[in-house]
């Protein structure tokens, strides 16, 4: 799939953003990552709700998304790896390119891929566009996420080789399907049927086609409910 990484970040620093914590900013570069089946050495989660667990060790971002952002005038000041908070970053691997349930190695590492990074509000304090989030959802430059299947040690002249493809669905078709903004029962039972998929978008779609819609995103991309103005 890709030859060499571009870089390997970890870190356990927080700040906070309106009173929540955050670790977006915590990463620094690494010659190598230790990597658990539920943790990375050195590397911590302010929101082990929303980030971390089993199905979400490794967080990886093409570099090449920054240039996209930049281009699109949404990042205030220049902002390059790892401010998305990623803990690999490659050149010439993209979310067309990689499916749910891959299985890869870089290194002595195997993982499965698990999902699309979801975008939220802390992103568009991060880089100073009060649609940032929005944007990356609506384009799908998202990243994704990684499980552990074999745990060890990852170098940064380590590179990524597909071991076993269990899905047609790629991470760009998932993130499309998963935000659409019309209901589509079919494509979601299609993508909650995805090996690998994580438990956490399955119970999602699984609660949607049994609510028979979508749930509100406005808190989690902005931060706050949008007003009702009907009455």
């Amino acid at each position: 799939m890709i030859k060499t990484l571009s870089g390997l970040f970890a870190g356990e620093q927080s700040s906070e953003f309106e009173g929540r914590a955050t670790m977006i900013d915590g990463k620094s570069s690494q010659s190598s990552l230790s990597v658990g089946l539920l943790s990375v050495e050195g590397d911590a989660q302010a929101d082990p709700q929303h980030h971390g667990g089993a199905d979400r060790v490794l967080h990886h971002f093409p570099r090449e998304h920054y240039g996209q952002y930049r281009r699109w005038d949404m990042m205030k000041g220049f902002k390059d790896a790892p401010t998305m908070g990623e803990n690999i970053s490659t050149v010439g691997l993209d979310e067309t390119q990689v499916n749910i349930g891959d299985i890869v190695a870089i290194g002595e590492v195997v993982l499965q891929v698990t999902q699309p990074r979801s975008p939220c509000f802390k992103l568009n304090h991060q880089f100073g566009h009060p649609e940032f989030a929005l944007a990356m959802q609506t384009s799908g430059l998202c990243g994704w996420f990684y499980r552990v299947i074999t745990p060890g040690i990852i170098k940064l002249s380590d590179g990524i080789e597909l071991l076993e493809r269990k899905t047609d669905m790629s991470v760009r078709e998932a993130m499309s399907i998963y935000f659409a903004t019309e209901f589509d029962s079919a494509a979601y039972q299609r993508l909650a049927n995805c090996e690998g998929l994580a438990q956490t978008w399955v119970n999602s779609l699984q609660q949607r086609l049994q609510n028979q819609k979508i749930e509100p995103w406005q808190r989690r991309l902005f931060g706050f409910e949008q007003q009702n103005n009907s009455n």
